[in-house]
């Protein structure tokens, strides 16, 4: 299984609630890079789990209109920024026991994008996230466990 880790494109700094923060212009034009860089790379998902906050909901579906996929975006409430990685993790491996070759989009926050990819990697990992940067993980169910492949930022493109 190839799980992709997504954090948000750059959001507003002032809204009324955190959940509400907007992503910027600079924000869409990041979200839009790095879905083309997926584009380059020949990614097709088979899921695409996406956090409630509207920053997060606004990046998938760049990602997703940008990749022109018919992969549906699936709301986890339990992938903001203060939840747990292990809880993603158990999710996945319920979700996609039947399908190990599966490749999953994960589009969320820091801090929960770090500690998932410390989740899958064993630790071995735990990257700071830019804004619509993106990790590449193999992971394997059987074994649970994940060897980081790539960090891509659009800092980098």
């Amino acid at each position: 299984m190839r799980i992709f880790v997504m954090r948000h494109g750059q959001a507003q700094s002032m809204a009324p609630s955190d959940q509400s923060r907007e992503l910027t212009f600079l924000g869409k034009c990041e979200a839009e890079n790095m879905a083309s860089r997926l584009i380059d790379k020949k990614v097709h998902f088979d899921a695409i789990f996406v956090s409630p906050y509207i920053r997060a909901q606004q990046t998938a579906k760049i990602v997703k209109n940008t990749l022109a996929t018919a992969t549906s975006l699936t709301t986890l409430e339990f992938i903001t920024p203060e939840d747990s990685a292990d809880k993603m993790r158990n999710y996945l491996e319920l979700t996609f026991v039947d399908n190990t070759q599966a490749n999953i989009l994960i589009v969320s926050h820091m801090p929960l994008v770090s500690y998932l990819v410390a989740e899958f990697t064993c630790g071995q990992h735990a990257p700071l996230f830019e804004t619509a940067s993106i990790a590449e993980i193999s992971y394997d169910i059987s074994t649970m466990r994940g060897q980081l492949i790539a960090h891509t930022s659009p800092a980098s493109l």
